[in-house]
């Protein structure tokens, strides 16, 4: 008989979570007063294409008030409605973090510590969470708040980290491995725990994730950088190009304003993208801290757009982690409900997964004799069982198992040997069911097939990163016979069988002296390495300090297949920058159709079979191009913070993709948007 377990772990295929798709009014209101400081030169530095547009907006605002007219105040406003809208898609983008920076400075409020005095034989004083310096040793007890990151260096205790974490179920920190890291704010449950605390106030993790999820250290990425310095280039070149155009003009005898020529300046230069670049990336990392991960940096996010290699742990990553009981398989001679009742009786005192799963699997309670006497599991033995008068069963290892009846006068039938080495074979893990009556030699019943269960989902999971060119790499401590079995239901590319840390940074090192990305998790010491050396390592937020430096984004979940979704948001990032890129450069060639035509048509009338979408005045092709040129920022914010939809695919198919969307579409929007807009403006007064 097979059955399939109960499995009780969340299906790990779970997607990148999207933000809101409208841009509320509360969102704008909220946002406006960070808005309106970045408007200050000194800031919009740092984005030389808005800072142009500012400096041309306060331009036409003074030729305004020294020559008046409803043109000039028209394009004035709308100028520095450009700048103020860029100014607010990152405002925007920053205040989605505030709410979660606000709770987590809940978390520092200043708590007192029970500190014990070095050298004075474990006597304690009260001191503020505030006066304590990484060295110092605290005592926490149940109901108590941890006074500082820290590791546990004494004791056991239950912890509440949802304020952290999200999570409403307590995890277990203790003393030694790699679950002694506490964070500091989260509350002890239950028992006591001595922690030694390992930062000093202003520099702890908590202060670390506020600072990220603010955006106040967030630093540009090299692809980033590479486009603003592209886009500044731009922007010089049409400066260049549009001061020359005054004189170039004023010959022809077709003399321009510079008030016209400003707004010409304005809408060529790229400030779509000029204005949405840095929300892209804030909301890139923004969208890592709502999956709860955070990016220490942006270059991480962006290099996990990048990846091409994912390494990828066996045990809780691919599959659940605990050995579950799969079948049980009677030998000759033995009724199926005859070995699962044995196996029941013999898993009564066993209480790790693996028995627990086996009762599981049969689906039916049995109670033992109530003169019987229970044999734990034990490393040493490897068996379990219990022994009542004329009856003793156990369940454990094969050669456990076969010796105990051997003792008891009994032999293993042939057939037990094939049975174990087949599930072996499989990858599987057996254990030998057998029972001893008084009246009888002992004797075999069946033997337990125990499966590393692989997680649902995830054979669909790796097919995606197949198709976005990602190769996946399971690594295990397992035998290579286990490995390869896992391997092949998983659907992973390779596997790496009985890995050592070494064997981990070998492998990181020899992946990218063959030009490829390498993105891994880890949660050990021993990782730390590995961590380290890979362009994106996410470290796991109950690991060990060691980790959580070497990496680049911790996993406040310690969600190992959270790596996948980690990779999904930074394609997303790139493919966002690269649409809206596309889509702000192919917006220009409408407004080339709007505004030069209307600016040369008077004195070359045979310019007006330009004026394709039969604009009302030359007048109103200017505003109209303005006015267009600032809207589609404050339209194009949502999706900027939302991200392009990923769908994985190749990269040739991608951009194919893109170019038809967003190239084409941007070619298309502005002829109608100006066009609807000029219906609009040309019924001003005065225009």
């Amino acid at each position: 008989m097979t059955q399939t377990p109960v499995r009780t772990h969340e299906d790990p295929a779970t997607h990148v979570e999207a933000a809101p798709s409208v841009l509320t009014t509360q969102q704008i209101a909220e946002a406006l007063p960070g808005a309106l400081r970045k408007l200050d030169p000194r800031t919009l530095v740092a984005t030389p294409v808005m800072l142009v547009v500012e400096i041309g907006a306060a331009a036409t605002t003074v030729m305004s008030v020294l020559d008046p007219s409803v043109m000039g105040w028209l394009v004035s406003v709308w100028l520095w409605l450009t700048v103020v809208f860029g100014a607010l898609a990152e405002s925007v983008a920053e205040g989605r973090g505030k709410a979660q920076a606000a709770s987590l400075r809940a978390l520092q409020t200043e708590t007192t510590a029970r500190r014990l005095r070095a050298g004075a034989g474990g006597t304690e004083e009260l001191v503020a969470s505030t006066d304590l310096r990484a060295g110092d040793v605290v005592v926490v007890e149940a109901g108590g708040r941890i006074p500082g990151d820290g590791d546990v260096i004494e004791g056991v205790a239950s912890v509440d980290e949802s304020a952290v974490t999200g999570e409403s179920a307590p995890v277990i920190r203790e003393s030694g491995g790699d679950r002694s890291a506490v964070t500091g704010g989260t509350l002890v449950l239950s028992d006591r725990i001595v922690v030694r605390i390992t930062s000093d106030p202003g520099h702890s993790f908590v202060d670390r994730m506020i600072s990220l999820v603010e955006g106040s250290q967030r630093q540009r990425t090299p692809n980033e950088i590479a486009l603003n310095v592209l886009l500044t280039s731009l922007t010089v070149i049409f400066v260049v190009v549009c001061g020359s155009l005054y004189y170039l003009a004023d010959y022809s005898g077709a003399h321009q304003s510079w008030l016209v020529l400003t707004a010409l300046l304005v809408c060529l230069i790229p400030t779509t993208i000029g204005a949405l670049l840095s929300a892209i990336g804030i909301a890139g990392m923004d969208r890592l801290v709502r999956r709860n991960v955070l990016a220490m940096s942006g270059r991480a996010v962006e290099a996990a757009g990048d990846v091409d290699v994912l390494l990828l742990d066996k045990t809780g990553t691919i599959t659940y982690g605990n050995r579950q009981a799969y079948e049980i398989v009677p030998v000759t001679g033995v009724t199926l409900t005859g070995a699962e009742n044995a196996a029941v009786l013999a898993s009564l005192s066993d209480q790790t997964p693996e028995g627990r799963s086996i009762l599981t699997l049969v689906g039916r309670s049995m109670g033992g004799p109530a003169d019987a006497t229970m044999v734990e599991f034990s490393a040493m033995t490897r068996m379990s069982g219990l022994d009542s008068p004329g009856l003793s069963v156990r369940k454990g290892a094969a050669s456990a198992v076969t010796a105990w009846v051997e003792e008891h006068g009994g032999q293993v039938p042939p057939e037990t040997a094939e049975i174990v080495d087949e599930i072996a074979r499989g990858g599987g893990t057996p254990l030998v069911v057998a029972e001893h009556r008084d009246s009888d030699r002992a004797r075999v019943l069946g033997v337990v097939h125990l499966k590393d269960v692989v997680k649902d989902g995830i054979r669909e999971r790796f097919d995606e990163l197949r198709a976005m060119g990602i190769k996946t790499v399971m690594i295990t401590g397992d035998n290579a016979a286990t490995a390869a079995a896992i391997a092949q239901e998983a659907g992973v590319d390779d596997v790496l069988a009985e890995a050592t840390p070494e064997d981990k940074l070998a492998l990181i090192r020899r992946e990218q002296r063959g030009g490829r990305m390498v993105a891994m998790c880890g949660d050990g010491t021993n990782d730390a390495p590995a961590l380290a050396q890979a362009d994106v390592g996410v470290a796991m937020n109950t690991g060990t300090p060691a980790a959580k430096e070497a990496g680049n984004m911790v996993d406040l979940d310690s969600d190992p297949t959270k790596l996948i979704d980690v990779v999904e948001i930074g394609k997303q990032l790139l493919i966002t920058r690269g649409a809206l890129t596309t889509f702000s450069v192919a917006n220009d060639v409408a407004k080339y159709f709007a505004i030069l035509p209307a600016m040369f048509v008077g004195v070359f009338p045979a310019l007006g079979v330009l004026n394709i979408m039969r604009l009302s005045s030359p007048e109103s092709a200017i505003v109209s191009a303005v006015v267009f040129n600032a809207l589609i920022i404050i339209a194009l914010i949502p999706l900027s913070l939302r991200g392009v939809r990923y769908r994985p695919s190749s990269a040739s198919a991608l951009l194919r993709r893109n170019l038809l969307l967003y190239g084409v579409g941007g070619l298309i929007v502005p002829f109608v948007g100006i066009k609807l807009l000029d219906l609009v403006v040309s019924l001003i007064p005065g225009l």
